[in-house]
This record gives C-alpha cells, sequence and structure tokens, in this order.
C-alpha cells in the first residue's frame, strides 16, 4: 500500500501532528510506502521528500495574513503548492492520500488534484473548519454557529477575529472552496468523536461520507504513578479558547488552598502570571518531564471554552490514571464520564469549577477510583491499537470496497 501522508506542519506542533505521526510511524512499521507533503521549517523532522515541500510562510497575526493580495491569494489556493504536490504524486502515484491540518499554508486546492491523479481522499477533521472559517466557531468569546457551513460572509459582518479584513479573507477563502467543489473530491471525512461529527453532517457533509475514528494513545508508553503531588494541573495552550482564565478565577475562589501548576505558552501566558500569583507558571514541557508533571498530579482540569474535539491532554491524562474535570462542551462529554472518571462543570463557570475541584481536592479515594476508572476507559476505548485498526479499516473500504 503507497500511501501519501499530508500536513502544513512536519514537527510535533499540538494535538493533530501527533495523531499525524502516530498513524505515520504505524503505516511504515506495517510495510506500507507513505510519501511526506508539508511545508519546509527549520523545526522538521527528517524526510525523503523534504524537497518537495512547500516553501515556509507563517500567516500568524493579522497583519501578516492580509498585506497583499499575492499572500492572500496564496492563502486560498496555493500555486506552489499544487505544482510540487503534482511533481511529487506523478512519481509516487500514491493509492491513497490522507490529508490532515492543510488549510492556509497547502490549502484544499490540493484535493480535487489528488483525485485527478488517481488517489482516494482521506481527511481528518481536528476542528470545525468546515463549518466556521475561523474553525473556533467564538465570536467575542462566545460560542458562534452564525455561519452554518455556507454563511461565511458573516466572518466579516460579525468581525468574529476582530478584524474585518481578516474576516474578508476567510470568508473568501471558504467560499472559493465551496465553488470550486474542493471538499467534494473528498472519498472519506474522519470525525475524532461524535461531537464533531454531527455537527458537520448537520451542516455540510453527507452522513455516508464520514467515519468516527477516536483518537487513540499507547497505554504501554504511559506508567501510573502510585503518588499523588497534592495539586491541581492544566497543561496545554495558553491562550482565550482554553479557557484558563476561568480556570484562575476558580481556583482564586476555592474553599480549599490548594497549589495549581499551569503547564505550557501561549499569548496570555505573561497577563495571567501577573494577574493571578497564586498560581505556578512552569513553561512549556515535554516528553518525560512533562509525563512526571502530569503522573503525579492529584487531578488535571481542561477548562475550554470553545468546540473541543477529541482532546489528547485528555487522554493523556487519563493514560496516567488521573482524573479530569472538564468543560461539558464539545468532544469533552465523551471523554470524561461524569462521575467515574472526572467530572463535568458549565463552560465558563468559576464558581462550579471551584466545586468540583474543592469537591476532588477533599477526597483523595475518589481521585483514585476515578483515575483507575480513566485508565481502564483509555484501554478500551481510545486504544493507540484500537485507532490503528480502525484507520486500517477506512483504507480497505476505499480500495476494496465495503466488507
Amino acid at each position: 500500500m503507497k500511501i501519501l501522508f499530508a500536513n502544513k506542519f512536519f514537527y510535533l506542533n499540538g494535538g493533530s501532528e501527533t495523531v499525524f505521526f502516530q498513524e505515520r510511524n504505524f503505516l511504515k512499521e506495517q510495510g506500507a510506502e507513505v510519501i511526506d507533503f508539508s511545508m519546509q521549517d527549520e523545526r522538521n523532522l527528517p524526510s525523503e521528500f523534504s524537497d518537495y515541500f512547500v516553501p515556509h510562510v507563517d500567516y500568524s497575526g493579522e497583519r501578516r495574513v492580509t498585506p497583499k493580495l499575492k499572500t492572500a491569494v496564496a492563502f486560498i489556493h496555493s500555486r506552489e503548492g499544487l505544482k510540487r504536490l503534482t511533481r511529487l504524486m506523478e512519481k509516487e502515484k500514491p493509492q491513497i492520500a490522507h490529508l490532515h491540518n492543510i488549510y492556509h499554508q497547502l490549502t484544499p486546492s490540493i484535493i480535487p488534484l489528488l483525485k485527478e491523479k488517481g488517489a482516494k481522499v482521506v481527511l481528518t477533521l481536528h476542528d470545525a473548519k468546515l463549518v466556521c472559517p475561523a474553525y473556533l466557531m467564538l465570536n467575542r468569546g462566545k460560542i458562534c454557529v452564525q455561519c452554518e457551513g455556507e454563511k461565511f460572509y458573516k466572518a466579516a459582518t460579525t468581525r468574529c477575529q476582530g478584524s474585518f479584513g481578516k474576516g474578508v479573507l476567510l470568508a473568501a477563502e471558504a467560499y472559493w472552496h465551496k465553488w470550486r467543489k474542493s471538499y467534494e473530491y473528498v472519498d472519506r471525512f474522519i470525525s475524532p468523536s461524535k461531537f464533531l461529527a454531527d455537527l458537520v453532517t448537520t451542516y455540510r457533509v453527507p452522513a455516508g461520507r464520514i467515519r468516527i475514528l477516536k483518537n487513540g494513545i499507547d497505554a504501554d508508553d504511559f506508567v501510573p504513578g502510585s503518588e499523588d503531588g497534592g495539586y491541581g494541573l492544566y497543561f496545554g495552550r495558553i491562550s482565550p479558547e482554553k479557557g484558563v482564565k476561568t480556570l484562575l478565577a476558580a481556583h482564586a475562589a476555592m474553599d480549599s488552598r490548594i497549589p495549581l501548576k499551569i503547564v505550557g505558552s501561549g499569548p496570555l501566558e505573561e497577563n495571567l502570571k501577573s494577574c493571578y500569583p497564586d498560581a505556578e507558571f512552569l513553561g512549556y514541557k515535554r516528553g518525560d518531564e512533562l509525563r512526571s508533571i502530569v503522573g503525579n498530579a492529584s487531578f488535571v482540569v481542561v477548562p475550554s471554552e470553545w468546540y473541543e474535539n477529541c482532546s489528547m491532554t485528555i487522554l493523556e491524562a487519563m493514560a496516567l490514571a488521573r482524573p479530569v474535570i472538564g468543560s461539558r462542551i464539545g468532544g469533552i462529554p465523551e471523554q470524561v464520564e461524569d462521575g467515574v472518571t472526572g467530572l463535568l462543570f458549565e463552560m465558563g463557570s468559576a464558581a462550579e469549577l471551584a466545586e468540583k475541584m474543592d469537591q476532588l481536592w477533599q477526597n483523595r479515594s475518589l481521585r483514585r477510583l476515578m483515575g483507575k476508572a480513566a485508565r481502564s476507559k483509555l484501554e478500551r476505548e481510545y486504544s493507540l491499537k484500537k485507532h490503528l485498526d480502525g484507520l486500517m479499516r477506512i483504507y480497505r473500504e476505499l480500495l476494496e470496497g465495503p466488507a
């Protein structure tokens, strides 16, 4: 089997890249020929196909998104990407092209080309980009469904991204690919959560073209510790949609005096550090150091205030037998079984979150029971083997037809 794997980042930038490399490494171990397509970056992992990668471009920050017409066009339709991918496809001729995070740098314009060159196309949905041009489904910190998978002009008229120009560009991108029917060339969409699958099928994609495939983790790589270090923990990006400010406000309002550690970095980090000095900000951590911090936490908090899909943060906490307190939103309730593997609270409610943290902090035996239940749920429903077996079934269905 020959498979092209495409993702705009070829290094571990976030949860979508974790899934991307898990799948890529598995396929190579199974003897499949994997062809990489990505963007050039000094942080990239090695690839024999790096000469075909598109040149590096950074669209972070409003001024970089809309400075020139040429840049705006490339944001929507990458001519350079199509040129390089054409050469790669004609040389390698993969049977399947599996796409992950391709927006803006690689662009969905590559999808029709992949079909034209004879590949079956699979697209994993890591967020709500098909429904919301800005993918977050947020407007001034509130959940927003106004675009409904077709009214993309509202990205500009509501100024949901804080910029009319950026909204116009995002709307133009969405309308262009709808007019070009780029996503109609996708043979199978993969959704890591039922929530996202339902959202996308409600507004955009026929149910028959989507498959639910939960993210997975190799539980053997995570050995739960026996210690309870006596602190609550958040680990992840420190940005508005992640709800870290709500967590810090809840921590300040708790009846119990509990140490709280914040691991990660992001645009709100410095401001929150100065406003909430009682929390310990540890900065960005990874690897064994991060696992040690997570494995010794009393519980992990995932206070997201956007439609979280299938959080790898939650899976890592479960793998280390830590109970999770999570927002009752998006795919989180599918992962956190309220009262069994953790606790759920109303998104954005610092008062309710404080109550949940007090509840777990004051009951060590409950934390231990929930942690064990979380680990069992992970092994049962979110094992990496189960994920990869499901991926192979999707591939076989495309190549051989339904069993």
